[in-house]
């Protein structure tokens, strides 16, 4: 529906039908559309550096100097205070009416001197104007894209939705984030990720993909602004920063006076939607990919071209197998991007490591797992998220020596909760897993096996060589099944033979490709199997793939939802995550420390500097500097 505005601005160009503004969506009027937020002078530049930290709600066009009333960097012969259909009145931070003109504003009003300072914020002298990107700009791509545009089809207005996430504060403003909801139907999710974020003045990418509730929307059919739209059968909802923030930011500040456009009813400016407004054009290696994160919650995830393309020459090369196990037989690929995704998205992470097939030595353990459980969990708490570990009971004591040692030298970041699992009753994984046992309230985002041994389809637990291992083992795969049927939490296996925990997702590959593999295959999946000739080497690679996406642009922004990002890592960031990466002699000396503690090559039974029965030079040692090399090829945001 077009709401008239003024005349056309070039007769000799546009047909006269042309107007300025528009209300609902206008991706048919072939034009660029702008939000517009007027402030008086003394908030211009705290709203300019509002605008500043939060770019993906607020893409800054242009800001005019006070009582301008052009805007000749997006149009010609316009005069802002008429060309927009509809704007809205604020005093106080309350939206006191809608009116079709601004001009009244700008007649001075015949008032005494000591009128003068109460009136002086009224008049259009003291006001500065604000062109905001808008999402409107994009829906003409999505179509050229074959992406459909519900709410286009429906005839309404696009949905808009306050979040429970603030943004970035900056002088006197701060307020939640406004997004737009688009369904998309499943099988188009990358186009319209790809298109939009070739348009960074219009908000560019999705901030979120998948359940409203990680936004703190609660009622998809009671949008805050605009209209409700319905999604189609094999839709997904995604979500874009919105313009609309602004109003929001005018509402809390609460300012003696302010305008707005009326939502969904813009600036309208003279750039087609095949042109781009004057912005850098983002790189394509730095085009975002879209993943599957979690069904239950829907989630998916956001990562650059280049950034998935370096997680998967790390997943290649911890393929390798050296040892001849016949690994490669059981991988899937993408595992460790999907997984590393997911704990990306984490906050609270239980890894659990310790295979005892050393049953006729004390300890029984072997030197793969622990190496790799702590590279992930030192990456992990770089990265700000709360980690802990879970051990049999038998080996609490040698473990909490092991973490202090490793501390100690350097090679873990900090100290880190060590517990054990007591399987008392059928409620204990629930309780341990969620706060007060309540499963809308888990404890832990993501549980990490990593060469652990698993429970095989008789409930025992297998050594490659088909020994039965279970009286040295406690049930922790029960937190893994029980994980399945609680929303929120995710799990990863990592292993080298199948009979690890987590290797249940490949195990009728393991079945019948490993020797001994219809006895010893692990009977319990994970959400994700990585798979590696070395389990270790999953591990550091895991640890690298955090790096990775810590370090890029497009995933970057998407978890913090556009706001706040920066183009480049803060150094002394990039300095900890670099310095928490394993590394040749990080490994080295931990490797050393659990052969002091007696801990055994898992192959060969030797207690000497190997894992599996390959020697930490040149084996090991050249696996961890390609991981390195391939993680470290560029180290700022634009990885």
């Amino acid at each position: 529906m077009l709401t008239v505005g003024r005349a056309a601005r070039h007769p000799l160009t546009y047909p006269l039908t042309y107007v300025r503004s528009i209300s609902k969506s206008a991706m048919f009027s072939g034009y660029q559309q702008a939000n517009v937020i007027i402030l008086p002078n003394h908030l211009a530049n705290d709203f300019e550096a509002f605008c500043r930290h939060n770019p993906a709600p607020l893409p800054l066009l242009y800001r005019s100097q006070s009582q301008e009333t052009s805007c000749l960097p997006l149009a010609r012969h316009t005069d802002i205070r008429t060309d927009i259909s509809q704007y809205c009145v604020y005093e106080k931070g309350q939206l006191v009416k809608t009116v079709s003109s601004l001009q009244s504003y700008t007649n001075q009003p015949r008032i005494t001197s000591e009128q003068q300072a109460v009136h002086r914020s009224h008049q259009w002298s003291d006001m500065v104007c604000f062109y905001l990107g808008c999402s409107f700009g994009f829906e003409g791509r999505l179509k050229a894209a074959g992406v459909p545009v519900r709410n286009v089809e429906q005839g309404s207005n696009v949905s808009m939705y306050r979040t429970a996430v603030p943004c970035v504060p900056a002088g006197a403003f701060s307020c939640p984030l406004v997004v737009t909801m688009r369904p998309v139907p499943a099988a188009m999710l990358n186009a319209a990720v790809e298109v939009t974020y070739l348009i960074p003045q219009a908000h560019g990418a999705p901030v979120h993909i998948g359940d409203p509730a990680f936004l703190g929307i609660q009622d998809l059919s009671r949008p805050d602004y605009g209209d409700p739209v319905e999604l189609q059968p094999g839709d997904v909802t995604v979500f874009w920063a919105c313009g609309v923030t602004a109003i929001e930011a005018i509402l809390c500040n609460k300012p003696s006076l302010a305008f707005s456009h009326s939502p969904g009813c813009m600036f309208l400016t003279d750039i087609p939607d095949s042109s781009d407004l004057p912005y850098t054009r983002p790189s394509p290696e730095l085009t975002p990919l879209c993943f599957l994160v979690s069904h239950n919650p829907l989630l998916y995830s956001l990562a650059s071209q280049r950034a998935v393309a370096r997680i998967r020459q790390l997943e290649t090369i911890i393929g390798e197998d050296p040892g001849q196990r016949g690994i490669k037989a059981l991988a899937v690929q993408d595992e460790l991007l999907h997984s590393c995704l997911a704990l990306s998205h984490s906050s609270s992470v239980a890894i659990t490591t310790g295979f005892p097939t050393h049953y006729m030595h004390s300890p029984p353990d072997e030197t793969d797992g622990p190496p790799g459980a702590i590279a992930i969990a030192t990456m992990l708490l770089s990265l700000g998220k709360q980690v802990t570990m879970v051990t049999d009971r038998r080996a609490l004591e040698m473990n909490q020596a092991i973490i202090d040692e490793a501390v100690k030298t350097g090679v873990l970041k900090t100290a880190i909760p060590l517990v054990t699992f007591d399987d008392s009753g059928p409620d204990a994984p629930l309780h341990f897993l969620c706060h007060d046992g309540d499963p809308s309230k888990p404890r832990y985002n993501h549980l990490v096996a990593i060469e652990r041994t698993g429970r095989a389809a008789d409930g025992n637990y297998y050594n490659m060589r088909g020994i039965n291992i279970k009286h040295l083992v406690d049930p922790i795969d029960n937190l893994f099944l029980a994980a399945k049927d609680i929303p929120g939490i995710l799990t990863t296996g990592v292993g080298d033979g199948g009979n690890e925990l987590g290797m249940g997702k490949v195990k009728e590959k393991v079945k019948s490709l490993m020797p001994n593999g219809s006895l010893i295959a692990c009977d319990i999946p994970a959400d994700y199997a990585i798979t590696a000739g070395v389990s270790n080497w999953g591990g550091y690679a895991v640890a690298c793939g955090l790096y990775l996406l810590h370090t890029c642009p497009s995933h970057q922004r998407y978890l913090k939802k556009g706001l706040g990002v920066e183009h480049t890592a803060p150094q002394e960031k990039l300095q900890d995550w670099t310095a928490n990466l394993p590394s040749v002699d990080k490994e080295e000396s931990f490797l050393s420390t659990l052969v002091r503690f007696g801990i055994r090559s898992g192959k060969t039974g030797h207690l000497a500097m190997e894992v599996d029965g390959l020697t930490f030079h040149p084996t090991h040692s050249d696996i961890i500097t390609r991981l390195l090399k391939v993680t470290l090829g560029s180290t700022s945001l634009n990885a």
